[in-house]
């Protein structure tokens, strides 16, 4: 089992996470279509989660000067970039089911589409320069920067908690359930990016 390709891992665990979001609670108002909020919420902390673990361990690589920590900021960076591009396609999916169109001047959506486009290329000058420190530290200013600018975004679409303020014990349990599922996919993707990285 050890020797199983974290893609391979990956691969099952995201084919579970499809079809858990399939078996959501409804909800009220927006029906079943709110299991595509569901999973859209879950994958988008799965990224966040991934951002802030390789800022983390970019600080404890510096600090320790320590290529570990350093590498795994690598690694935890490369795959939280791709659960963030790929929420942007999910967001429109969100929309348009949910509110029958698309409302792409919506500012949380602008700033997740100009940080996808920074980090790109944030992430292509770190495999540029191929040092683990410079990964370290412009990881570490990806997180603060992308801390400050969802803090000071206005919520149009976006309730700061409309799972935990839903008073639905179910919806919550199941909305963590997913985003442990998510984690776990994330985590097999940094771990394919720490081995490439080796």
């Amino acid at each position: 089992m050890r020797r199983l390709s974290p893609l391979l891992w990956c691969a099952a665990f995201l084919s579970l996470v499809v079809a858990v979001s399939a078996l959501g609670p409804p909800e009220r108002s927006l029906g079943s279509h709110v299991r595509l909020v569901y999973l859209h919420g879950a994958w988008v902390w799965t990224a966040l989660a991934g951002f802030a673990l390789a800022g983390v361990l970019g600080v404890v690589g510096l600090a320790l000067r320590r290529p570990g920590p350093q590498r795994w900021s690598l690694a935890l960076g490369q795959a939280a970039l791709i659960f963030w591009l790929t929420y942007l396609p999910m967001s429109l999916w969100v929309m348009q089911a949910n509110w029958n169109g698309l409302f792409l001047q919506e500012p949380r959506w602008r700033l997740g589409l100009d940080f996808a486009v920074v980090d790109v290329l944030v992430q292509g000058a770190i495999l540029v320069l191929g040092s683990f420190a410079w990964a370290s530290w412009l990881n570490l200013a990806v997180f603060g920067a992308l801390t400050w600018a969802l803090s000071h975004a206005p919520e149009v679409m976006h309730p700061s908690s409309p799972i935990f303020s839903s008073g639905s014990p179910t919806i919550e349990v199941f909305f963590l359930t997913l985003v442990g599922l998510c984690l776990v996919c994330g985590w097999q993707l940094a771990r394919w990016f720490f081995r490439r990285a080796a």
